[in-house]
């Protein structure tokens, strides 16, 4: 018995009936042989993780642009916490933690530079939604290793596609924990930081939902991640009670109203968009400089599309140097 195969009879006898079994897994749109030492969902991490677009995301804003201190989050900073949140439901309810540490590390390699405001510049400039978790997919799907994708399971890209609460959710479990750990994980690490560049401070926070999720990072998380273990487990249906989603509802609410819209987190947004879209109308004109690895894509996806997943693939400090190199004269570029 190989070491895969030891791991794929221990799921069956550890986990719920209700979790994802590897050997029972959809498989890969291209079939490959099976490795010995790990299971399909274990390699899809490593897939992951291997990749140039998860590398990419620690330059990435998650919500405070270009902040000035080194503990602010990033996409990769959130990615891993989400991660670990998932990781936490998925063992207290015997669910497939390799599948949900696949979805999870994939789930936001197709975020913009600039966070949100990018989704809004790219959205604007092509008169289509942007949706990061659309373009997540197609990172993993066409975008890595020059075209060739990295072949995922049918869960993990599943998986990747439904983590937004806006998209159809998965139809396995291990897809709905990963919506959850996202919302709980953002939710939590933006108090953090706002609290870090001064626009929060903890009572700030109302009395109706600290009283019921806890008065501090910690006490949130902890209460979110054992009310989901505790009220699955009673109905077999990831779900809170109702005041506890409506307390983690407020709080996000709360969020946007205290954070998300407030000038010092995004008093730089309109510059940042206007970057993206001078990038984006300066390649639609010259598709000839696009990198090579992009160029073939033209043949089959269309200018508007390849400019569209050069512009996403780039960090926040790539897409501002680009845009000095193309715009700003070389004796004023900074150096």
């Amino acid at each position: 018995m190989t070491i895969r195969e030891r791991i794929e009879r221990q799921e069956h006898e550890i986990l719920s009936p209700l979790a994802s079994f590897a050997d029972q897994s959809r498989g890969r749109a291209n079939p490959e042989a099976e490795r010995d030492s790990r299971t399909c969902f274990q390699r899809d991490t490593d897939r992951i993780i291997h990749s140039k677009a998860f590398r990419r995301l620690m330059h990435k804003t998650q919500v405070f642009l270009q902040p000035e201190g080194d503990h602010y989050r990033t996409r990769m900073t959130h990615t891993l916490e989400v991660s670990r949140i998932a990781r936490a439901i998925s063992v207290g309810l015997r669910l497939n933690e390799d599948l949900t540490e696949a979805i999870a590390m994939g789930h936001d390699l197709g975020h913009t530079p600039f966070g949100h405001a990018g989704e809004i510049a790219l959205s604007e400039v092509t008169g289509k939604p942007f949706r990061h978790n659309e373009q997540s997919l197609r990172v993993v799907d066409i975008l890595e290793k020059d075209g060739a994708g990295l072949n995922l399971t049918y869960e993990t890209r599943m998986g990747i596609l439904g983590h937004s609460w806006s998209a159809d959710p998965p139809d396995f479990m291990e897809g709905h924990v990963i919506r959850f750990a996202d919302r709980i994980a953002y939710i939590n690490h933006d108090i953090d930081d706002a609290m870090r560049a001064g626009i929060l401070c903890e009572s700030d926070i109302p009395k109706e939902i600290s009283g019921i999720l806890g008065h501090s990072h910690s006490e949130r998380i902890n209460t979110l991640v054992e009310e989901l273990i505790t009220q699955t487990g009673i109905s077999n249906t990831l779900r809170m009670r109702p005041k506890v989603a409506e307390a983690m509802d407020a709080l996000r609410t709360f969020m946007f109203e205290k954070v998300y819209r407030n000038p010092v987190a995004k008093g730089e947004e309109s510059k940042a968009r206007d970057i993206l879209k001078s990038l984006y109308e300066h390649y639609m004109r010259h598709p000839e400089q696009l990198p090579e690895n992009f160029r073939p894509q033209l043949d089959f996806d269309g200018i508007e599309r390849v400019v569209c997943d050069y512009i996403a693939c780039m960090t926040d400090k790539y897409a501002i140097y680009q845009y000095e190199q193309i715009f700003i004269p070389s004796g004023w570029q900074m150096r």
